[in-house]
């Protein structure tokens, strides 16, 4: 490979991407076979590695152990925790997470594909789609991730059998599909002899399609922030109050998604106030125009009042304002989430106290089934919450923006995340019907 030099990164674009799959399918195997074959690895590591695998009475380096960094996880040849690695190549620059396949772990999962483009979802070709094979899948859908790829590995143990790739293929394109997955590439592989890896396999002349890292390489990219709905969550005010800068008056924040230009008209929500943009200043120069994710400083025509965790949007494409949230949850905490508990809310640079109203249901990821009124929601659950808030929000849904339609569920009394939150509809929608409005939310300290 050649080396990469900084031009050459800047021009590219970024993949973040995330491995899943069931236990012991080859994840970090694959994981590692992709960075050693790919040169993305240092001698040291290599190194480490070999000497990790010596100890452990193996003859060859267990390319595994590259993400597996915890001690936990070398000693029992398994994955707890996320590993994010980063590597490039001339064609891309990559971001990926690999996951653990655990089912007590989905909610790391979750942590990992929320940011994902893609997800290479792994199959043993000996045991074919299985249940956790399917709750990833249905995860994936859930976060709508624009591409998964199947990656039907140890096809190295099934004498590289064409008939045993067609028939796993078949089965899990049906699933992915009818839940919502718009692109679905299936590649037959084996992690730890490299087919199909990086370099083609010598062993499968009958498939045609493309390696794992020349799909990674070339699969477009559906990132574009500015295309989306503008948003500006105010992050700071910034008023100098200087003999310079006596007026100054603007506000400091990363555009989360689309195209802001000074003299558009806009809404600073949630009070609705209209105004216009006067100017906007990025890395200290006044520019005309600017998208995400930038961080700039906004300053608007009007002296209306605005403070942290106001969302300035365009006047003609402004969210809904609301204080009813309903949304599905992935319970990552190890307490349990319940009907009534008192919450906060975070939305982008926003963070407001909230009560749970109602749990309508819980998921069953295995076949998609709902479990009505389960009245809690423990570590690794998905479900449906209706959340009321103390103070309005203007949220946009989660099929509309993953950037400004999801939120976090936080325990007031230690900050601790109790859920990640996709506002509005999902695969996963039930008819929630009318909130209890009699739900106990009168609590004076929680003045709704």
């Amino acid at each position: 490979m050649s080396i990469t030099t900084t031009e050459q990164l800047s021009a590219t674009t970024l993949l973040r991407f995330a491995t899943a799959g069931s236990v012991d399918d080859g994840k970090s195997t694959l994981v590692g076979r992709l960075l050693h074959d790919s040169k993305s690895v240092l001698t040291d590591q290599l190194e480490a590695v070999a000497l990790a695998s010596t100890n452990r009475g193996q003859e060859a380096p267990d390319l595994a152990l590259l993400t597996d960094g915890l001690r936990a996880e070398r000693e029992q040849g398994i994955t707890i925790d996320v590993a994010y690695r980063y590597f490039a190549t001339p064609r891309r620059r990559f971001i990926l997470a690999d996951t653990p396949g655990h089912v007590q772990y989905t909610r790391n999962m979750v942590t990992g594909a929320s940011t994902a483009e893609l997800a290479v979802v792994l199959v043993d070709a000996r045991n074919g789609v299985v249940e956790q094979t399917r709750r990833h899948a249905a995860v994936a859908a859930l976060l709508r991730v624009p591409h998964v790829v199947l990656a039907v590995n140890k096809m190295d143990l099934v004498d590289y059998a064409e008939p045993v790739f067609a028939a796993i293929a078949e089965e899990f394109t049906a699933y992915a599909a009818s839940l919502g997955v718009p692109e679905i590439t299936a590649i037959p592989i084996s992690a730890l002899a490299g087919d199909n890896v990086v370099e083609p396999s010598a062993h499968m002349d009958w498939y045609g399609g493309p390696t794992v890292l020349e799909h990674l390489e070339t699969v477009p990219v559906s990132h574009d922030l500015t295309a989306c709905h503008a948003r500006f969550p105010v992050q700071y005010v910034i008023r100098p109050q200087s003999a310079e800068h006596p007026d100054y008056r603007g506000y400091a924040g990363q555009i989360a998604a689309g195209v802001f230009r000074v003299g558009e008209t806009v809404s600073v929500l949630p009070s609705g106030r209209t105004t216009t943009i006067e100017g906007i200043d990025a890395l200290g120069e006044s520019v005309d125009v600017a998208w995400a994710p930038q961080s700039v400083t906004i300053r608007l025509a009007d002296d209306i009042d605005v403070s942290r965790g106001d969302l300035i949007a365009p006047a003609d494409d402004a969210p809904a304002v609301t204080q009813d949230v309903e949304a599905t949850v992935c319970h990552v905490a190890d307490q349990p989430l319940t009907v009534g508990q008192r919450v906060l809310l975070k939305h982008t640079t926003r963070t407001v106290k909230a009560i749970v109203r109602d749990i309508p249901s819980r998921l069953t990821l295995d076949d998609l089934s709902q479990h009505p009124a389960p009245g809690q929601l423990v570590a690794n659950d998905i479900g449906r919450v209706v959340v009321r808030t103390a103070e309005p929000l203007a949220l946009d849904t989660y099929a509309a923006s993953r950037r400004t339609g999801s939120f976090l569920l936080i325990d007031p009394a230690d900050g601790t995340t109790l859920s990640a939150g996709m506002a509005g509809a999902s695969f996963a929608a039930v008819e929630d019907g009318e909130a209890d409005a009699d739900t106990a939310a009168e609590d004076a300290e929680w003045d709704f």
